[in-house]
């Protein structure tokens, strides 16, 4: 009996995404199938280009096809991606940036814990993946964009009321730091940290976006309510630093995000671990720290970020797109970056699905 398409669709019922636990059919991730004389053709959409599970999905796939006999001579499974829009997006009402699919906050429990240089690979690493990124500084009291993305003396041109983002390493950024002078002091009380904030997020004309990182000052203060307040969160990222006492602030950083019912998608441990020149791993800080408070809290652990001099000179140097050169360091954002994007899709499509809609010639 000659094998079918619809048989071919059936098989696919039994390939589940590795994170969602549902069908790819179910989950509208079979775009198109088709078939002729033992050779089949299947297009499958990811949501997110950094799907971290792409070759997972490809091999299940493959398996599930060829299990229909050795009429079957050719899988060939080819990718696209799509990212959802995040619930949170859909269900706001008034949202200022209704072009942008995911808005994602990194932040800590307390300073110098490398929150921003996380960010700031975060975005760039996702745009590598082929995603449309932004990144907006909204530490108002210590910016640290203009060094780590090289936008040093560089002023944004102005459209009308509108403040055109500037275009770096692949993604559109904006930073109080390029409106002020250099050294100048930023010194707010509350309502005028609420006003600084808010102009910058909803003033600046991103483009149609599937990701906005938003690099908010540490501790626990007026920015991030007023962030919960404006802009529909599609989840948090927490930096921490190995060591107990960088724990304990990200413990209530993790609080607070819960508490504004921003969901929590992960912890970060920065400065991880270090690799001398003997090749022996060094863990200054104590590894692991973060990754155990992570399971503590009952929030994904999303990755390790090793001391490096190469993150150093690149940051200080505003290219990080350099930290991408192969080597381990690469191979650690890398895997930050498919886990984020993992996490935000996993809670972008945790909710009702649409039937199939598969296109078979």
């Amino acid at each position: 009996m000659a094998i079918t398409k619809e048989q071919i669709i059936d098989q696919l019922r039994l390939v589940n995404d590795p994170e969602l636990h549902r069908d790819i059919v179910t989950l509208n991730m079979v775009k198109h199938v088709a078939y002729c004389d033992g050779h089949a053709t299947i297009k499958v959409e990811l949501t997110t280009p950094a799907c971290p599970l792409k070759e997972t999905i490809q091999r299940d796939v493959e398996q599930a096809v060829r299990a229909l006999g050795p009429e079957i001579v050719e899988v060939k499974v080819d990718f696209g991606a799509q990212v959802p829009q995040s619930p949170q997006k859909k269900a706001a009402q008034n949202n200022p940036l209704p072009g942008v699919k995911n808005i994602v906050a990194v932040g800590a429990g307390k300073g110098g814990v490398g929150k921003s240089t996380v960010a700031v690979n975060l975005a760039v690493g996702l745009a590598r993946t082929g995603a449309k990124v932004g990144l907006l500084d909204g530490d108002i009291y210590g910016p640290s964009l203009p060094t780590l993305l090289g936008l040093a003396g560089r002023t944004p041109e102005v459209d009308g009321k509108k403040i055109i983002p500037f275009t770096v390493h692949g993604i559109q950024t904006m930073t109080l730091g390029a409106l002020v002078e250099a050294e100048k002091p930023l010194i707010w009380r509350g309502p005028m940290a609420h006003s600084a904030f808010s102009q910058l997020a909803v003033q600046t004309r991103w483009d149609d976006l599937d990701y906005l990182i938003i690099d908010l000052p540490p501790g626990t203060g007026d920015v991030p309510l007023t962030m919960a307040q404006i802009l529909p969160l599609s989840g948090a990222v927490v930096v921490c630093t190995p060591q107990r006492v960088a724990q304990d602030d990200a413990r209530r950083a993790v609080r607070m995000f819960q508490q504004l019912d921003i969901e929590v998608l992960g912890v970060v441990e920065n400065m991880s671990y270090f690799v001398g020149d003997d090749g022996k791993e060094y863990d200054i800080f104590g590894k692991g720290g973060a990754r155990q408070m992570a399971e503590e809290l009952g929030v994904p652990f999303l990755g390790a970020v090793p001391i490096n001099m190469a993150l150093r000179a690149n940051s200080d140097a505003g290219n990080p797109t350099a930290n991408f050169t192969p080597g381990t360091l690469a191979q650690e954002l890398e895997a930050l970056v498919k886990n984020v994007a993992g996490q935000i899709s996993v809670r972008a499509l945790e909710g009702a699905y649409a039937g199939p809609q598969i296109s078979v010639q």
